[in-house]
């Protein structure tokens, strides 16, 4: 096997959380990847991100096995339990154990944040050595370590993490190999002193995790078709909200590039209200609404603060600066910088997100299965939203794909802006208001003709991706998910087929053909390939839909996932990870496409 410090060249990556902490485990079993106390918290564990000068072991979580020849990896079935199996050149092996805790306990939701590894022989007694390295600020601070009689403390600025362990401490403390003759358990987390046996404890959060998320996925209304697929995607969508406080963040990572050395390098750990959206949307298509319940207290609260502006992105605690910088200690994925910390999208205007805040808020009024259904004072908060989708529908923006230097008024963000107003007359009607159903569905109806006429360019025989413009953006197949145009119209159909001639490369899309702040993308936007399967199967041509899914679907990693990007010509994936805008793909494309259950019943 290479070098254990130098294995993070690819996203083979495995995630575990529960919905408070995070981490990323690669095909090792090294955990590479971890932010505490929070997802947009430094990282504890970086070496995804590499390691500083003369401390290569740094930033990660290992449990080496001398002499290891071979790995397996895979997630126990409808749970978010991962288990590493690895083999030396005697036949002997050991079997790691990843997860967070998450279970019902004394009525509420116990998720600590902690991570727990369970270690056991497979065969014979193999030699290991355990190594936990993790940093602060970046990579440029060691912590103190002091040593209990079954834990490690980890003495961090502003934070104490304790190991505790049923390994010797001191082995584990100096990177020693030892013998393995029967099982043992770390557990990483607070300071805290456990309540029973370390091995005791790890074993009963493990059972009553794997329980909890066994009933978890058990009520998923799943397709006939492609639900193994569908329950990683749902299992890994959820792992993304922070349930705290009901934000959910476009990605685990910070500075996975979209392509090799393209310098697109940023930092997802944050709530965009348009990613959000359309997660809370493929969950509910799943009957699996509790995330949505969650998201809404925190919409709820972006817009009660808002004052009319309302940003792209917030801090999942509601912070509204997450200021962008270079973190230069670490050399970045795969030696790929810059490490950005923040996001600049933050101080953009991108008017869509009235639209997805809508979208996101809509289901509260019609459904009866909520603990709360929305009211009457929850509409007139969102017809501030709407207000702002009728101001500003024709006005510039830097659009969906958030571009740094060029304004233009963007056909999505219109389409987004429609779709605020339509919605909200049919809110209206729900509540009985006919003539607030009346106002909002004449500015809908004004914004449709506004984009029918601005956005279709005859040149083009497509819509493009600015009034007045002629370049094609993936953007517009929004058009039939969100009910704009039928599907059947023929200007969509030919939209389709003029996107397919100029962004596909096979099954694979890129977001758009004009040149943007770093030049033109090279690698394809995976939620682009599953927006085009969602717009074959509405237009009929199911046959090249399934195809184009199926070929998606294959290039998942060896555990489900998928990140941002994809390299059309090696299949590799790029691109920060995993990435729920992906994922989303996944649930709606095998809603959109599989034989229903009466096939099989």
């Amino acid at each position: 096997m290479d070098d254990p410090h130098a294995r993070t060249s690819s996203l083979d990556l495995a995630l575990i959380g529960n919905c408070a902490v995070s981490a990323l485990v690669d095909r090792g079993g090294d955990v590479v990847w971890a932010c505490m106390p929070r997802f947009d918290s430094d990282p504890v564990f970086h070496a995804l991100l590499g390691t500083p000068p003369g401390d290569p072991a740094a930033g990660r979580l290992v449990v080496e096995l001398e002499q290891a020849v071979r790995t397996e990896q895979s997630y126990d079935p409808g749970t978010a339990i991962l288990r590493t199996r690895i083999h030396d050149a005697a036949g002997q092996g050991i079997e790691l154990t990843d997860f967070a805790p998450r279970f019902f306990r004394h009525g509420r939701m116990f998720r600590p944040t902690q991570l727990v590894r369970r270690v056991r022989p497979l065969q014979g007694h193999p030699r290991v050595r355990v190594m936990v390295q993790p940093r602060g600020h970046w990579g440029t601070c060691v912590p103190e370590l002091t040593r209990g009689s079954n834990h490690l403390r980890y003495v961090l600025p502003g934070m104490t993490l304790r190991l505790n362990t049923s390994a010797p401490p001191d082995y584990v403390a100096c990177g020693t190999w030892f013998s393995l003759h029967g099982p043992f358990s770390l557990l990483l987390g607070p300071d805290e002193t456990l309540g029973g046996g370390i091995d005791e404890t790890a074993r009963d959060f493990e059972e009553q995790t794997a329980l909890h998320w066994r009933h978890w996925t058990r009520r998923l209304a799943l397709p006939l078709e492609w639900q193994d697929a569908v329950i990683r995607a749902a299992i890994t969508l959820k792992l993304c909200q922070y349930e705290e406080t009901g934000a959910i963040v476009a990605a685990m990572t910070t500075s996975i590039p979209e392509a090799p050395g393209s310098g697109r390098n940023w930092d997802y750990r944050y709530c965009w209200l348009r990613d959000a959206f359309f997660v809370v949307r493929a969950l509910n298509s799943l009957a699996e609404v509790g995330t949505m319940e969650d998201y809404l207290r925190w919409l709820h609260d972006v817009v009660r603060g808002s004052n009319g502006h309302v940003q792209p992105l917030y801090g999942i605690g509601l912070e509204r600066t997450v200021t962008e910088r270079i973190e230069t200690s670490l050399p970045g994925y795969r030696g790929m910088g810059p490490v950005r910390v923040g996001n600049q999208a933050f101080e953009h205007f991108q008017h869509d997100v009235y639209g997805n805040i809508v979208l996101g808020a809509a289901q509260a009024f019609h459904d009866h299965r909520l603990f709360r259904r929305a009211d009457a004072g929850d509409f007139k908060r969102l017809e501030a939203m709407g207000e702002q989708a009728w101001r500003l529908h024709d006005q510039p923006d830097a659009g969906m794909w958030e571009l740094r230097t060029r304004a233009r008024v963007h056909t999505s963000s219109a389409l987004m802006c429609w779709a605020a107003c339509d919605r909200l007359a049919r809110i209206a009607a729900v509540l009985s208001q006919p003539d607030r159903q009346a106002l909002w569905h004449g500015r809908a109806t004004h914004i449709r003709e506004r984009i029918l006429g601005a956005a279709w360019s005859d040149e083009r025989q497509a819509f493009v991706e600015s009034f007045g413009g002629r370049d094609l953006d993936a953007s517009v197949l929004l058009m039939a998910e969100v009910g704009f145009l039928p599907a059947s119209d023929p200007r969509f159909v030919r939209t389709v087929e003029a996107l397919e001639r100029t962004l596909c490369d096979g099954p694979f899309m890129r977001r758009y053909e004009a040149e943007d702040d770093f030049g033109r993308p090279e690698t394809a936007f995976n939620v682009c390939a599953f927006w085009r399967v969602d717009a074959l199967a509405r237009i009929g041509r199911r046959d090249e839909a399934r195809e184009a899914f199926e070929a998606l679907l294959a290039h998942r990693n060896h555990v489900g996932l998928l990140s941002e990007d994809l390299s059309p010509t090696t299949g590799e994936l790029w691109g920060n990870f995993p990435q729920t805008y992906s994922m989303v793909g996944i649930v709606n494309g095998a809603m959109q496409l599989s034989a229903p259950w009466s096939d099989a019943v």
